[in-house]
């Protein structure tokens, strides 16, 4: 809204008294410099660099949409600009402002402009909640450049945001933050005059709990390590223990070390659970790598094998089922990729298992790194080109497709291995219809058991 006496008072009070804002707002960075990560929207010349006036020239900043999750940076960005602009910065948030606010900051914009040369940055948080209609009352004044939006969303904006103010403005994605880019948040506040001014200290264990906590949003971080420390002072203790961490955000840290055993231990009961068919055993399993941060994508990778490796033609959905697993979880990510996870760990530990196919290529490639090779038949080799006839390629070979039940009996393997057998199917499940077919289409190629 526009600044008013109210405003101007209860910010000049967080200036003299750091400690009545949380410590989430005290640590916002005053330039972009201070920015952690989205150093890709930070290049020399970005529109944000335009925005707060590092760039000059007859072009002038653009109108921005700024999309990512939560706690990446989208209102910092818009109180960095509303810091380091000449303009007049006004905020308003979709979810209680409507089109007659709108319209009150454009008329302010465009008296600004007219009587004092003055130019207006307009800060609209949560944009996917305005109507349409609402929306639309925007657009002149984006499209005339009566003033400068920045708008932040949450949700993807080609579904929440109208076609016209998206192609009025730049849509600049953001990234979720890295666990670097946290603990690089997290130590500051620690020692910074703004933050705790180095009044607790934060072990290595308490800290990495801490990061699973956050989840890449460095708003939780914050919130959860100035709770902690105001408990570990309470308690007369200058350091933040795990057990204070754990009692303040009411959630257990869980043993496991990413880059460690744990982390291939719990994914190895993951898989063995799934194998195993204990569907209980395996969303522990699952549960344990999602709280402790675990990547979805690696999961989701863990769950694509398991469906080819344990489970094969058995159930010949499974493979299906764990790949839309992997692209929906590369497209949502958390939280909601955990239901995803779910879903698919479920339908595989329920599944009828065969490793037939995991055994089948195994002892295939046993063979082949044996050395029991040998010439492809001639009368299968390529016929195409120009001299494969005078070769004596081709010749001989029946066309399947020719024949009443579609199957030739010729030879199709090398000398050596004319008579091998690889493939075992099972009959759980769906694979004993395989079963089936392989016994009869073994029969009709007029082969010889093993």
């Amino acid at each position: 809204m526009e600044p008013d006496l109210f405003t101007a008072a209860a910010e000049e009070r967080q200036e003299k008294e750091p400690s009545s804002s949380p410590l989430a707002v005290r640590m916002r960075p005053r330039t972009l410099d201070e920015v952690v990560g989205q150093q890709h929207l930070l290049k020399p010349g970005s529109p944000l660099r335009r925005l707060v006036g590092e760039a000059s020239g007859p072009a002038g900043p653009s109108s921005v949409i700024l999309w990512g999750p939560p706690g990446t940076g989208k209102t910092t960005l818009a109180y960095v600009v509303s810091k380091a602009t000449n303009a007049r910065f006004v905020e308003l948030s979709a979810i209680t402002a409507g089109v007659k606010e709108v319209r009150s900051v454009i008329d302010g914009a465009r008296r600004a402009s007219g009587g004092y040369g003055k130019d207006t940055v307009l800060f609209l948080d949560e944009i996917h909640r305005f109507s349409k209609a609402q929306q639309d009352s925007l657009l002149p004044a984006v499209e005339n450049r009566w003033v400068t939006l920045i708008a932040a969303t949450t949700e993807n904006p080609y579904f929440s945001v109208i076609s016209p103010l998206l192609s009025r403005s730049l849509l600049l994605t953001l990234e979720p933050l890295t666990d670097d880019d946290i603990k690089d948040l997290v130590q500051r506040a620690l020692t910074d005059e703004r933050g705790l001014k180095g009044a607790v200290t934060l072990p290595e264990e308490t800290e990495s709990h801490l990061l699973r906590i956050a989840g890449g949003d460095a708003r939780r971080a914050l919130t959860a390590l100035e709770a902690a420390a105001g408990a570990a002072l309470d308690k007369g203790e200058t350091e933040i223990g795990l057990t204070t961490l754990e009692e303040t955000v009411d959630r257990a840290a869980v043993k496991y070390d990413r880059d460690g055993d744990q982390h291939y231990d719990v994914a190895s009961a993951l898989i063995k659970s799934i194998r195993g068919s204990d569907v209980d055993a395996a969303l522990h399993y699952l549960a344990r790598m999602i709280e402790a941060g675990e990547d979805p994508r690696f999961i989701a990778r863990r769950l694509m094998i398991s469906a080819s490796e344990d489970i094969g033609l058995a159930d010949p959905n499974a493979l299906p089922i764990a790949v839309a697993a992997a692209q929906a979880v590369a497209m949502i990510g958390f939280p909601e990729a955990a239901l995803t996870l779910s879903h698919a760990t479920i339908a595989l530990a329920l599944a009828p298992k065969s490793n037939a196919a995991t055994t089948a290529i195994g002892a295939a490639l046993e063979d082949v790194r044996k050395g029991l090779a040998g010439p492809v038949p001639a009368h299968l080799r390529d016929s195409h080109y120009k001299g494969a006839t005078k070769l004596g390629h081709g010749q001989g070979y029946v066309y399947p497709h020719d024949l009443p039940e579609g199957i030739a009996a010729q030879q199709y393997a090398p000398d050596a291995l004319k008579d091998r057998e690889y493939y075992e199917p099972t009959r759980h499940g769906a694979e004993a219809r395989y079963a089936d077919a392989v016994e009869w289409t073994r029969k009709n190629l007029g082969r010889k058991r093993s």
